[in-house]
């Protein structure tokens, strides 16, 4: 078999991943089994029912291979062998044993990567074969072509998706599933037409798929969410209501436009739905505001509580205190009595001694290599004067009130005494003694 190339990096060597298809082929590699050790050429005899059986050693095990192992093992063969083997696996789908058919259709996804011609129009047949086995492969086979194969198998997965028969309509919803992460505009294609089907049933599981492919910012997603919040169903609104928060996170304008009508919707829980879709929006958008304060005043109580949890990250104190106000009038809920109240309590007017006093602290204490700085430059720290340094200010004697009174023993200075200089006691004098000591200038 020809290798698969792989696009690398030509810096790193490593593998690019360039879109989810390339990631949904490389499932469909050719599945390892015992079918797997046969030579290319034993598979095509086998196949063709020229070889009856071939013994290979497979997990240190002798087993023997016959024509259904044979047709199993067709995606194994070389590139140049892709055109014989294709007409071989289009003659097993016609063989009369059914274990032979079984086989084809197994090998059916994994060999129309490589050549697909007729394969789906087989497979649409098979789907309705008379042995009850083929049946079921044909759907397994169904569910694994689809999210490669959504063209070839559309019709097929259409007429299975509303099949009467459980195991087959399980098997095409698994497809659709799968789908959703390869081809997410095709499975709205599927959706679109089962939102119009008169069975409830069909109608709840394609609103389960819209929560799938919601991601994607397209109109015909949009289309599917407004269809489905009209259903008359409430477990189709429900469901479709749980992916408006996703929604709002893509596109601000669609979740606000669908939660105003999910917000007026009968049914509780597509309401709570809308309100945590408002929770998910920017609540300073005028319209989700005005969805906020219209819930406040709601006939759920569950729509008011989570609305007026809302509402201090809408406004104000002062705003807050006079809607809550108008809100007590009507509220009879004794929780939402409660939180209302407690918004509209104001401390410094209603509290204690105590709790007006807190408002009032003093404030937080001046680091001391603050106040250093702060001491040193002359300025207040807090209330009061920074206390100068007694070495910086000189020394300063206050006059006496009464200037008649006598001064105080303790204030009148000692008389000094002068004590002889070194150079007296030794007898030296300076030329300059002959200088008057009450002349101010130099003598020259």
């Amino acid at each position: 078999m020809a290798k698969k190339y792989i696009a690398r990096d030509p810096r790193t060597g490593k593998p690019i991943q360039v879109s989810q298809s390339t990631k949904a082929d490389a499932s469909y590699e050719p599945v390892q089994g015992p079918w797997s050790a046969l030579h290319p050429d034993d598979i095509m005899s086998l196949a063709e029912g020229t070889l009856d059986q071939r013994d290979v050693r497979w997990k240190n095990d002798t087993l023997t291979m016959t024509r259904q192992h044979g047709v199993r093992g067709l995606s194994h063969v070389p590139q140049h062998m892709i055109r014989p083997a294709h007409a071989l696996l289009l003659t097993a789908f016609e063989d009369e044993k059914p274990e032979v058919r079984i086989a084809a259709l197994d090998v059916l996804p994994e060999f129309a990567v490589r050549r697909s011609d007729e394969l789906f129009d087989w497979l649409s047949v098979l789907l309705d074969d008379e042995h009850e086995g083929v049946r079921k492969a044909a759907s397994g086979a169904l569910a694994r072509a689809a999210p490669t194969f959504p063209s070839g198998v559309r019709s097929s997965l259409e007429n299975e998706l509303r099949s009467s028969s459980k195991e087959r309509s399980k098997a095409a919803w698994s497809g659709l599933e799968a789908l959703t992460k390869t081809w997410p505009d095709v499975v709205a294609d599927h959706v679109d037409s089962l939102l119009l089907e008169p069975d409830v049933h069909l109608r709840r599981r394609a609103a389960k798929m819209i929560g799938a492919i919601v991601s994607r910012k397209t109109s015909a997603v949009w289309d599917l969410v407004s269809w489905a919040l009209n259903d008359e169903d409430a477990q189709v609104r429900k469901t479709v209501a749980k992916s408006l928060p996703r929604l709002a996170q893509q596109d601000v304008r669609m979740g606000t436009m669908f939660a105003e009508r999910a917000i007026a919707d009968v049914d509780a829980d597509v309401r709570l739905s809308a309100i945590k879709t408002i929770q998910r929006l920017n609540r300073g958008h005028g319209r989700a505001r005005d969805l906020i304060l219209a819930g406040a005043r709601s006939s759920d109580v569950r729509v008011r509580r989570a609305c007026v949890e809302l509402l201090p990250k809408l406004m104000g104190e002062e705003e807050l205190r006079a809607l809550v106000d108008d809100l007590l009038k009507t509220e009879t809920d004794k929780k939402l009595v409660e939180t209302l109240m407690q918004y509209r309590y104001d401390a410094m007017l209603e509290g204690t001694e105590a709790e007006k006093n807190a408002a009032l602290s003093p404030a937080l204490a001046v680091p001391d290599i603050d106040k250093e700085v702060l001491m040193a430059q002359g300025k207040r720290v807090g209330m009061t004067l920074t206390e100068p340094n007694p070495r910086d200010v000189p020394e300063q004697h206050t006059p006496s009130t009464t200037p008649d009174a006598p001064p105080s023993p303790a204030a009148t200075p000692a008389p000094t005494e002068r004590r002889p200089t070194q150079d007296e006691i030794m007898g030296y004098h300076d030329d300059d003694d002959d200088v008057p000591a009450d002349e101010d200038e130099p003598y020259f």
